[in-house]
């Protein structure tokens, strides 16, 4: 048993697309036309970390109920965790690419931490090895581990956050 998606109500696919594949360097793993329960057209879009099992579902908001949620599926807790190998590395390549940090990094018991928001303004954790427990020329790969309820999911892949593919 696995857990194979999770879904993230965003307000437009392309620029959700966008966010993930070319700022976080997931893989856009599917982008296909759908239909909602009722008949009407929707795209069924699935990114996920390199090699990962569990993906993310990319789905457009559909009415006012689900408006309201983008940007607050967790009502404003942090919500996902995308844990790498190397902090600095991913830190600095994400504000280049403008991610919005929404807190300084810092070091807590488990590792260094900063939150960032996403395209649709949800919370996650950048969550890394403290800088003591960094090992020098080790081959960079990275986590992504979503935490639904009591359930924490954890991806390993094989690049580190919006790097391109060799």
């Amino acid at each position: 048993m696995h857990l194979e998606l999770i879904a993230i109500v965003v307000a437009e696919y392309d620029p959700a697309i966008d966010f993930f594949v070319n700022t976080l360097g997931f893989d856009l793993v599917e982008d296909v036309p759908s239909l909602t329960n009722d008949g009407r057209p929707k795209r069924w879009v699935v990114v996920r970390p390199p090699h990962a099992q569990t993906g993310i579902l990319l789905a457009r908001a559909d009415g006012s109920r689900q408006l309201a949620a983008v940007g607050d599926q967790t009502a404003g807790r942090v919500g996902f965790f995308l844990r790498v190998e190397d902090f600095d590395q991913a830190y600095t390549r994400m504000t280049a690419a403008n991610v919005e940090f929404v807190t300084e990094p810092r070091t807590e018991p488990y590792g260094r931490v900063a939150v960032f928001l996403d395209i649709s303004g949800n919370r996650w954790d950048l969550l890394g090895p403290s800088r003591a427990h960094q090992q020098p020329g080790k081959t960079n790969s990275s986590h992504a581990a979503v935490r639904l309820g009591r359930t924490t999911t954890r991806i390993t892949v094989s690049r580190g956050v919006g790097t391109a593919p060799a």
